[in-house]
């Protein structure tokens, strides 16, 4: 299977979101995931969010930013008929060495309990799971819900 990996840039936001649609368990907050919300993040990380692309469509993406300190991965996915072909850790990789350029040395993400596959596939590239923190958070928008893909 034939893929290559590139930078996310904004005109592949359709296909980006229709993507994240099809993936069972997968959370699209109504503001933040929104073209305007994704356009904002593109533009404050040109570098590092990327995309697969096989035979002209996109079939994996991942959002990927930092704050200067600490990189962060959102919306890792593979179109699921693409999985299994190492895909996925080739744009971790690949979104990881755009870190690097940057001088950021360490990469947080989160799985959600019930992402059964994903959960097994950052296991399984490596990935340690903390059992040392608590992650909190503050939702500053109540009109920007997450919906989870069933």
């Amino acid at each position: 299977m034939e893929y290559k990996i590139r930078e996310m840039k904004n005109e592949d936001y359709d296909e980006i979101f229709a993507l994240w649609g099809t993936i069972h368990g997968f959370g699209i907050r109504t503001i933040d995931d929104s073209k305007e919300g994704v356009m904002r993040f593109i533009k404050r990380n040109p570098t590092t969010s990327i995309v697969a692309e096989s035979d002209g469509h996109i079939v994996g993406s991942i959002l990927c930013g930092h704050d200067g300190r600490c990189g962060c991965f959102y919306h890792v996915c593979v179109k699921e008929e693409y999985r299994k072909h190492g895909i996925g850790k080739a744009m971790a990789v690949y979104a990881m060495r755009a870190l690097q350029k940057e001088h950021i040395n360490k990469v947080d993400l989160i799985a959600f309990r019930e992402n059964t596959g994903g959960n097994e596939f950052w296991i399984h590239v490596g990935a340690k799971k903390r059992e040392d923190v608590n992650y909190y958070d503050f939702n500053l928008n109540e009109e920007n819900i997450t919906r989870f893909n069933s």
